[in-house]
């Protein structure tokens, strides 16, 4: 059959027609997650390609709206828990011909921030909404104020990852955020148990912070020390052993050249617990001042992590006998000692199998828990209970001839080893007339 030119066009033409018609969809909004933090609920729509979003609120009610350029809505919002955030209901509909709108309607005003994320390793492209609490941001407390004297050492717990961020994840399932928190509600638990210490969980649920929030976090608890709770992965299954980090020397310069940088950071507060302020000081001070305070601090990292390190031996088999040094963002607090801690590797069957029992962590828990304490047992903070302590508990005592430190450790019911440490003797080797320090045991 001969087509004539016109019915060529006429056919052309209804063909454009049906194309634009049409709607053509970029992505699929297959799933869609939701966790609460004590100050923001983060959303994570799961997509099946990337896509452009407009957002934007509206008052009286309050409501925040979001447009999915040409995107279809797989996902069952209906199966969101909005019992505790500030979302009172979901709408969804289609915008046009081919934008997906949904609408969150709010019991609370909120300030909202929203970002792609682009497909990773297990991950499709991803939109993150998070949704921040205006009474906690204007209520936020610009510090405690704690008292100078007989005061509690406080330790930050930080549980690695959480939320959409599972971390590793190992055989039969063993999340590496789910271990980090179940190890730092024990830890908490240990040292809040202890009346000279205070226990102060960073993550109390499950869901994500940054990096830089997580150490905001310690400050704003006026921590003395900070500590990162990890589990391991490796491609290879064989690799095990437990590992302590604390920050490289170059990760520590790195970060002293942003703080001298910001002016917000110039302002952070040097010393956890601390007063040190760098905001009115010159360019040459503040250096000097902010060198001096990084250079103790991983200096008391180090010193704490071979404690710790020595006390997960007895638990754990070591990757690595002695304290590791790695960039991690986490530790890059200029002001506050850190560790990060990888309790072993999820990725071994053994060694998941031995995080996911109570038992173990608590073993392992206490591990870290003795660690700390010896270390600061040696090396108390001024103005702590510790400190007056053993401040009380330490007695004078001079050498006299055929005196030896293991005939005076046994009389006054210490070691030798804490005497030199107290002492910081480097040897047993002592003279008569020599004065030394005798503390408790």
């Amino acid at each position: 059959m001969q087509i004539t030119k016109t019915a060529r066009l006429g056919f052309f033409t209804s063909f454009l027609a049906l194309v634009w018609i049409a709607p053509s969809f970029a992505a699929d909004v297959e799933s869609v997650r939701l966790w609460r933090a004590p100050d923001n609920t983060r959303l994570v729509f799961d997509l099946s390609g990337a896509v452009k979003h407009n957002i934007f609120t509206l008052d009286n009610p309050h409501r925040i709206v979001i447009d999915i350029e040409n995107a279809t809505q797989k996902a069952n919002f209906d199966s969101l828990d909005i019992s505790s955030t500030p979302i009172s209901a979901v709408r969804s509909g289609l915008r046009g011909s081919s934008d997906l709108r949904v609408v969150f309607d709010l019991k609370d005003p909120v300030s909202v921030k929203s970002f792609t994320l682009k497909a990773y390793e297990q991950y499709g492209d991803r939109l993150v909404i998070d949704l921040y609490d205006v009474q906690s941001v204007a209520n936020k407390s610009t510090g405690k104020t704690l008292p100078k004297d007989n005061r509690r050492i406080v330790v930050a717990i930080d549980a690695g990852h959480g939320g959409e961020d599972p971390g590793a994840l190992g055989p039969k399932k063993v999340r590496e955020k789910v271990v980090a928190l179940q190890i730092a509600k024990r830890l908490e638990r240990l040292f809040d148990q202890n009346i000279d210490f205070s226990g102060e969980l960073v993550r109390t649920g499950d869901y994500y912070l940054a990096h830089r929030k997580r150490t905001a976090i310690a400050h704003d608890k006026r921590a003395d020390f900070f500590i990162s709770i990890h589990a391991d992965a490796f491609d290879n299954p064989k690799a095990n052993g437990a590992s302590v980090y604390a920050l490289s020397t170059r990760g520590a310069t790195s970060e002293a050249a942003r703080y001298l940088a910001g002016k917000e950071n110039r302002a952070d507060l040097i010393g956890g617990a601390g007063s040190l302020s760098l905001g009115d000081k010159d360019d040459a001070l503040a250096e000097v001042l902010l060198d001096l305070s990084m250079t103790a601090t991983l200096s008391s990292s180090l010193d704490a992590g071979d404690y710790v390190l020595k006390n997960m031996g007895g638990v754990a088999r070591l990757h690595k006998k002695k304290v590791e040094q790695a960039g991690f963002l986490v530790l890059k607090s200029p002001d506050i000692p850190s560790l990060l801690i990888e309790t072993g590797f999820i990725s071994n069957p053994t060694e998941a199998r031995r995080l996911s029992d109570g038992a173990y962590q608590q073993k392992m828990a206490q591990a870290i828990y003795v660690g700390l304490v010896d270390y600061f047992s040696d090396h108390p903070p001024a103005g702590t209970s510790i400190a007056a302590s053993k401040n009380a508990r330490v007695r004078s005592y001079v050498i006299a001839r055929g005196d030896t430190l293991s005939d005076i450790a046994q009389r006054y019911n210490t070691s030798v080893k804490r005497i030199l440490s107290y002492n910081k003797m480097r040897s047993s080797t002592i003279k008569v007339g020599q004065k030394i320090l005798i503390p408790a045991g």
